[in-house]
């Protein structure tokens, strides 16, 4: 199982700056969609069912906001939308994809850049989502959590870690909530195999050049439970690729 987790910050958008050509590169059997910005029938669809996915979106009520998708070319046994906390719901913040034993969540956390408003709810999502991850965990124990988290969980995980301490995405609280999360018996893909620094996801699109200079954070990730934890083969961040603020990230399980 090949997974690709993508904010793509506008799928039309990414569209328009070559998304389905790089999907033609066969780069995952899954793609992980966040920030969609639009409703299924807003999009020409038929170029990722013409590649052989499978489509599922869940978009938020607000046109040109959040919004997930999964395309994927192995057919899923359910597809779950939403998590039942209205707010999130409303937004377009969850789906959900189960594979056999293996239930596949992909999850937009929400972003508290905006101001004091949206940082308190960004922390409600947080307690929300970790209860809503608990109960799950009783009855599915192989989980796969991927998506944009708009948290840099340690200093490696963005590029000036003094500089950003009252940053949101890499405030205390927040990096607590990562340190309790991964506590919890939730790995992080990319670090069992990448220990190494200066491998970031996002990088700020108010200086062009903090790409160039790789001055970014990691805030997208594909996380698994433990028992997922020996599957992992491979984990990776594709900076090059560039449609959108963010790069995709990847991970591969074994059967």
């Amino acid at each position: 199982m090949r997974i690709v987790s993508y904010n793509v910050n506008g799928i039309r958008a990414a569209m328009n700056k070559g998304l389905i050509d790089w999907l033609k590169t066969d780069p995952a059997d899954i793609i992980c969609i966040q920030e969609t910005k639009a409703h299924r029938d807003n999009v020409d669809y038929k170029q990722f069912t013409d590649l052989g996915f499978h489509d599922y979106w869940y978009s938020a009520q607000k046109k040109g906001y959040s919004g997930v998708a999964v395309f994927s070319k192995i057919k899923p046994d359910n597809v779950i939308y939403g998590t039942g906390h209205q707010m999130s719901d409303d937004e377009g913040r969850v789906i959900q994809l189960i594979f056999g034993k293996i239930r596949l969540i992909n999850a937009y956390f929400p972003s508290g850049t905006s101001g004091d408003e949206r940082q308190t709810y960004k922390y409600q999502w947080l307690d929300e989502i970790d209860q809503y991850l608990q109960e799950v965990k009783k009855q599915q124990e192989s989980i796969i959590l991927c998506g944009d988290y708009n948290i840099a969980h340690t200093e490696l995980d963005i590029h000036d870690p003094k500089g950003n301490k009252k940053s949101s995405g890499f405030l205390p609280e927040e990096r607590t909530w990562m340190d309790e999360f991964f506590a919890k018996g939730w790995i992080d893909s990319f670090r069992e195999i990448h220990p190494e620094p200066h491998r970031y996801s996002w990088w700020s699109q108010r200086f062009p050049s903090v790409r160039l200079q790789n001055k970014g954070w990691r805030i997208d990730y594909i996380n698994v439970t433990t028992p997922l934890k020996n599957k992992i083969v491979d984990a990776e961040i594709y900076p090059d690729v560039k449609h959108s603020d963010h790069c995709p990230v990847y991970l591969e399980l074994k059967d």
